[in-house]
């Protein structure tokens, strides 16, 4: 055999071997492909190295200017706790947004900018202009492109945002409300408003909801009750870490509550499964 026959049918052989590789990899399972995981490794390498350095820098400028060791660790502890429950719910919606869009893709959103409303408001919205839904799984790669798009733009604008005027903002309304006893209490005030505003737009959505069809953003039987025990349970909690003077219980009451919640909805699904399952939007 010639040399430069050889030489073709090895090349003809790579690039065949290449074209099945890439083929299998990126086009009939792009969603889960080892680039993609790839990707999500490596940002989440950094959010964690970030995290560290903060922590440590946070720790390090805490003890200089004579902040106590208990104090430090005591807000570490509960910041931890805190986090418990919200990461679980955020670990549920990875697995409603996976079956769409593969587990890699929402594990990077909800890894770092993403929004448990936000993000599946954003595919949901993408899917249903492109004749699509989160409750069947997309093998269409522009689609899976589109949606990719528009959970991540929407979350581009608060970081480019903030840096350039949250500053500037901070400094004039610190200002404002430094002035006399009058505006800093205005400022109290402002914060409160803000807060319940959030507040109130979470409690809306579980009486109202945003779409019938979507059982992450729905309404119904199941919402209500979970809001419901959720809010009796916090109020529970708070009271009787108070009457028995429980301080160190105080920062366990919101994720308890939380997971409270959670399990009524649980054990609804079980034993109510007709009666939970009636939504109204």
């Amino acid at each position: 055999m010639q040399p430069h026959i050889v030489i073709d049918s090895f090349i003809y052989n790579m690039l065949k071997f290449i074209h099945i590789f890439l083929g299998g990899i990126i086009l009939s399972d792009f969603k889960v492909s080892p680039v993609m995981y790839g990707i999500a490794f490596a940002m989440i390498a950094f959010i964690v190295a970030q995290s560290l350095f903060f922590i440590v820098k946070s720790w390090k400028h805490g003890k200089k200017i004579g902040i106590k060791k208990e104090t430090l660790v005591s807000t570490v502890t509960s910041s931890i706790l805190f986090s418990l429950a919200p990461a679980i719910s955020i670990l549920a919606t990875v697995i409603v947004l996976a079956n769409a869009l593969g587990i890699v893709l929402p594990w990077i959103r909800l890894t770092v900018v993403g929004n448990l409303a936000y993000e599946t408001v954003a595919a949901e919205t993408a899917l249903g202009n492109l004749g699509g839904s989160l409750s069947k799984e997309i093998t269409d790669p522009s689609q899976f492109s589109t949606v990719a798009w528009a959970m991540t733009l929407g979350s581009i604008f608060p970081l480019t945002f903030l840096p350039l005027v949250c500053k500037k903002l901070q400094k004039k309304i610190g200002g404002a409300v430094s002035k006399n006893e009058k505006t800093a209490q205005l400022g109290d005030i402002l914060s409160a408003a803000a807060f319940i505003g959030i507040i109130s737009a979470f409690i809306a959505r579980a009486i109202a909801g945003t779409s019938k069809t979507d059982p992450s953003t729905n309404a119904g039987v199941m919402s209500v009750c979970v809001l419901v025990v959720s809010i009796v349970a916090m109020l529970v909690l708070t009271a009787v870490s108070r009457k028995f003077k429980w301080t160190a219980f105080e920062p366990f009451t919101t994720p308890v509550s939380m997971f409270i919640g959670m399990g009524s909805a649980i054990l609804m699904n079980i034993y109510l499964p007709d009666i939970s399952s009636i939504v109204w939007r």
